[in-house]
């Protein structure tokens, strides 16, 4: 999957893009894709002030293709503007993402975003504007969520679904596909795509941009590109909250080693020990959050503390081998 580069993987001498693909990655979701769908098709036609054409493709994870004709009703309504179908059966998020890939045909960018997220008005031109303005491998936004229902007061003391915001033009060194712009230039010329072996796992986009920096390739934040999550009521709950922070600390650990599995046993024993003890401080930062949430009776300090404790174990878990199964299906 990973191919070392002897120069930086980046786009500053490439030739200006013309053509991009918005990938937006679906499971059984058809409310959300009624949605979304026109809103991208929207989006598609803001880039052609800048001299980019722009379709949209719609990568269907069900293995019975339900979303088949759905999109197919919603392509007929999007006028100037294509709209493509792309089935793929093989279950696992990593799949989803390679299909995409594959799929972009001989398109210069690649942007995702997920079915249930809807972009703010300028979001496209942002993401591709920063890249132009440049010349890096990858730009990314920020995701704000917004709640279906009144959430349990816990769960926003505990800032669960609170992410990173960053001034426009930092460095990244990791991001998620949730709302990511790429240079498909510079991921051909590193012949890279989404481990599958993390399909049920998730963190495949971990791994994935966290490669494109070590070979060299750049990744800017850009803040003006703001995506909105429309959180379900299956998600505000206090088991699927601290669940994920538990998967996010798994993952970071079992991608870090995925990431070095070409070194030697003692250096990677090594990287598990201090994992392992990063996590170890993470729970114990937690555990003592929480005692001074309840001597304080401060609601914020409990929930964050319960985040923090989670996050620790998982990372503990992750760098022995353990792979907390976040996507897998009943």
């Amino acid at each position: 999957m990973i191919v070392c580069m002897t120069k930086p993987a980046a786009s500053q001498d490439a030739e200006r893009p013309e053509s991009l693909t918005i990938a937006v990655l679906t499971f059984r979701r058809p409310d959300d894709l009624d949605a979304v769908l026109p809103q991208l098709v929207e989006q598609a036609r803001t880039t052609a002030p800048l001299g980019i054409a722009s379709r949209v493709l719609v990568v269907d994870n069900d293995p019975e293709g339900s979303a088949r004709d759905q999109v197919a009703r919603l392509a007929a309504d999007a006028g100037d503007v294509t709209v493509a179908y792309s089935h793929e059966a093989e279950p696992g998020i990593a799949a989803a993402r390679n299909r995409a890939l594959d799929d972009s045909g001989d398109s210069d960018l690649l942007v995702f975003i997920d079915d249930d997220e809807r972009p703010s008005a300028s979001w496209l031109v942002d993401l591709v504007q920063l890249m132009l303005a440049e010349g890096v491998a990858a730009t990314v936004g920020p995701v704000i969520s917004e709640y279906s229902i009144t959430p349990d007061p816990w769960i926003v003391a505990g800032r669960f679904f609170d992410r990173r915001r960053l001034p426009t033009g930092t460095e990244v060194d990791v991001a998620a596909t949730n709302n990511l712009l790429l240079d498909l230039r510079a991921i051909r010329a590193l012949r890279l795509g989404f481990d599958r072996s993390l399909g049920t796992i998730g963190r495949s986009d971990t791994v994935f941009t966290r490669t494109i920096v070590q070979n060299g390739g750049r990744m800017l934040w850009c803040d003006e590109a703001v995506v909105t999550d429309v959180v379900p009521p299956h998600r505000l709950t206090r088991q699927w909250v601290v669940q994920r922070a538990f998967s996010s600390g798994n993952g970071w650990s079992l991608t870090s080693l995925l990431l070095t599995r070409h070194i030697g046993f003692g250096a990677r024993l090594a990287l598990r020990v201090r994992l392992t003890a990063k996590g170890v401080v993470r729970l114990a930062g937690g555990l003592a959050r929480v005692a001074l949430g309840t001597v304080a009776r401060s609601l914020g300090q409990r929930a964050r503390g319960v985040r923090t404790m989670a996050r620790g174990a998982g990372m503990v878990t992750g760098a022995w081998g353990h792979r907390y199964q976040e996507y897998r299906r009943s």
